[in-house]
């Protein structure tokens, strides 16, 4: 018998829900292809530690960047594989719901349906990111009562005010945490003559990465590719160097959040004191962040108790009725978000 599947096809993670068995896959959207002979090698988090140390007839990559599909073939093979690893086969092809950020164009959104269609599912319907989050957050969405979440994800972050169980304001920018890491990169190769691969810039952004000034300021030695010799080279990073280096994006995460509280109705803007802004996705994991927004808004901010699997957790409650999925079912129809 088919499933339900909801899935969170983000730039960074994919997250399977099935219906009546909650989370049964999350691991990175990465995916490792035999360019010679195009059989897929690894998906997931095989795929993921490949990245940089493959011989070049072997390409490990992310089909999607900034929310949006990069490469249609590869994307399609990911998903293909993906149902097979939770247990597709041609004789029981799922619906799908899939969670999308609201930034991206109409056409975007139809390449991820078709995606999905062509790899097996029977149907696949949208659901945005914010929503989704926050019926993952259990946020009293259908009162009239305004509810704010802030979903930083690997490829953008979006601001979403809602209330009464739709979206009243809503502000989406192509900036994320893989914007982040490209920051860091850039400094050590700028500052230090130095190159680092993705991974060591996302364990820099871990281990000492911050948004604002933190009680205790770390350092960490970074190991990467001299540019001008070619051999390997150790600096010791500050954390405030790499709070320097990553604050453009930062900012632009901000200013993202605190547009989008302008747009918002009075009244609604004034629920906020008592309700605060619910902070999801791994993004939002940078130290301090939910510091510096509280600072640059005015309103308190709280980490979901499960941000990285919040969205989809919305998405599989909206699966388990099926009435709830009709009522949370997206349109095709474009929407001017972002700046």
């Amino acid at each position: 018998m088919a499933r339900d599947l909801a899935i969170d096809l983000g730039t960074a993670n994919t997250l399977v829900y099935a219906r009546g068995e909650g989370l049964v896959f999350a691991e990175p959207s990465v995916i490792a292809l035999n360019k010679r002979t195009g059989e897929v090698l690894a998906m997931g988090n095989e795929a993921w530690k490949m990245i940089g140390r493959t011989p070049g007839h072997i390409v490990a990559e992310r089909p999607l960047r900034k929310g949006a599909i990069k490469d249609f073939d590869i994307t399609q093979r990911m998903v293909r594989v993906l149902f097979e690893r939770v247990g597709v086969s041609r004789f029981n092809r799922p619906k799908v719901l899939i969670c999308v950020p609201s930034a991206i164009t109409a056409v975007e959104r139809r390449a991820v349906t078709e995606a999905a269609r062509r790899a097996g599912a029977t149907d696949a319907q949208l659901i945005e990111q914010p929503l989704a989050a926050a019926i993952g957050a259990n946020l009293p969405i259908s009162e009239p009562v305004g509810n704010m979440v802030v979903d930083i994800g690997g490829g953008t972050s979006e601001s979403a005010m809602l209330s009464l169980g739709g979206v009243v304001a809503l502000e989406a920018v192509r900036v994320g945490s893989f914007d982040i890491d490209t920051a860091i990169q850039d400094y050590l190769r700028t500052e230090y003559g130095m190159a680092i691969g993705e991974h060591t810039a996302e364990e820099i952004k871990i281990q000492i990465g911050s948004a604002a000034p933190m009680p205790v300021e770390l350092r960490a030695e970074v190991t990467g590719r001299e540019l001008m010799t070619g051999l390997p080279k150790k600096v010791i990073l500050t954390a405030t160097e790499v709070r320097k280096a990553i604050n453009e994006p930062v900012t632009a995460m901000i200013e993202s959040a605190v547009t989008c509280l302008t747009q918002a109705p009075p009244e609604l803007g004034q629920d906020l004191i008592a309700q605060g802004i619910h902070l999801v996705g791994g993004g939002g994991l940078l130290s301090g962040f939910d510091l510096r927004l509280a600072e640059e808004t005015g309103v308190p901010v709280y980490q979901v108790e499960e941000p990285l699997e919040c969205v989809v957790l919305g998405a599989g409650q909206c699966i388990e009725s099926f009435e709830a999925m009709r009522a949370m079912f997206m349109d095709s129809r474009p929407r001017k978000v972002g700046r």
